[in-house]
């Protein structure tokens, strides 16, 4: 079968696509034929040497659906043929507050989506919804499932409340996007593009910002008022800008810090007067992804995809999201 493996640090160029032995299932695992994979920014920093822990050679990704062709012992027949999406990690454990030891994202250690077959529990499989495309089911698994524990089960989102998405753009604030406003709140965005901002308000937001104006807070409070609900993935020195968008009794939920730690520290005094709360997030369990799936399957949710290209173009396909050029997700179609 065809792979794409990283054996560098170069960026996208590290990568090459190799023929290697197709995997067999083992116990209560399923083999399933992909059609479709997706890229996150996962896959690019390890390309990068940006990611804890890299282990080559590699082959990332986290996002796949497919078609079910083999079965290990312990699991029926009755599965061959299932098309199927995956549930994008391993061994969460039992503490619905965080992964545990064993918790890992497949794509390194564990063999990824990027290839055109792969072996994955059968328990972390689902059915692939019938209102979608191949492309557009592997679009939610990792990004949709993080945005969905930081909107949904962190940020506790709700009718009418005021949500700012930051970066969007990125696949996971696409999905903060899509879950807060069918949840019935009203989206804000951020963006230094204002393509980016125009598409999200199509998607349908109710307003969006330009981060890199210095005054987009004010802005925003003049016009808007204050926010009930932050979904950031920047944090940076940017985060203080954005903390002060928040109401009295807030919450700041953050998956990600694309601009690193906050030179500027954090003004605690008006975080506690304040009382606003904090929380970092990360993927999500196993429930979750099936409460997210049944939402979606219910009520016909379609992701915003970017772009899709041929297997073929994976690395050209990698240095479209290292450049951050994308609007959503960037899908890999195999042949």
């Amino acid at each position: 079968m065809r792979a794409l493996t990283l054996n560098g640090s170069n960026g996208p160029d590290s990568l090459s696509l190799v023929d290697i032995d197709i995997p067999n299932p083992g116990p209560d695992e399923v083999r399933i034929k992909l059609e479709c994979a997706a890229l996150n920014r996962r896959d690019v920093w390890m390309t990068v040497g940006q990611y804890p822990g890299i282990e080559m050679p590699a082959i990332a990704g986290s996002d796949g659906s497919g078609i079910v062709d083999a079965v290990g012992a312990g699991v029926s027949k009755d599965c061959l043929g299932g098309e199927v999406v995956i549930y994008p990690a391993l061994e969460w454990g039992d503490d619905s507050l965080c992964g545990g030891e064993n918790f890992r994202v497949l794509g390194m250690p564990d063999q990824g989506t990027f290839a055109e077959y792969i072996c994955v529990p059968n328990s972390s499989t689902y059915p692939k919804p019938n209102h979608l495309s191949w492309e557009q089911a592997t679009a939610f698994p990792l990004a949709g499932l993080t945005a969905w524990r930081a909107a949904v089960t962190h940020g506790e989102v709700k009718k009418d409340d005021k949500v700012l998405v930051t970066g969007i753009g990125g696949g996971a604030a696409g999905f903060a996007l899509l879950w807060a406003k069918e949840k019935g709140a009203n989206v804000i965005v951020t963006s230094s593009s204002q393509s980016k901002i125009n598409t999200a308000m199509e998607q349908g937001a109710v307003a969006g910002y330009d981060y890199s104006d210095d005054s987009w807070v004010k802005k925003l409070r003049s016009e808007i008022g204050p926010i009930d609900l932050v979904i950031d993935s920047g944090g940076g020195d940017g985060m203080n800008n954005v903390l002060d968008t928040l109401k009295n009794g807030g919450r700041y939920v953050f998956f990600g810090a694309t601009q690193g730690n906050s030179s500027r520290g954090l003004n605690m005094a008006k975080l506690f007067f304040k009382q606003i709360r904090i929380q970092g997030t990360t993927m999500g369990r196993p429930e979750e992804f099936r409460k997210m799936m049944e939402f979606v399957n219910e009520n016909k949710l379609e992701p915003i995809i970017d772009q899709v290209f041929d297997f073929a173009d994976a690395i050209e396909a990698h240095k479209r999201m290292l450049n951050s050029e994308q609007m959503g997700k960037i899908i890999l179609r195999f042949g």
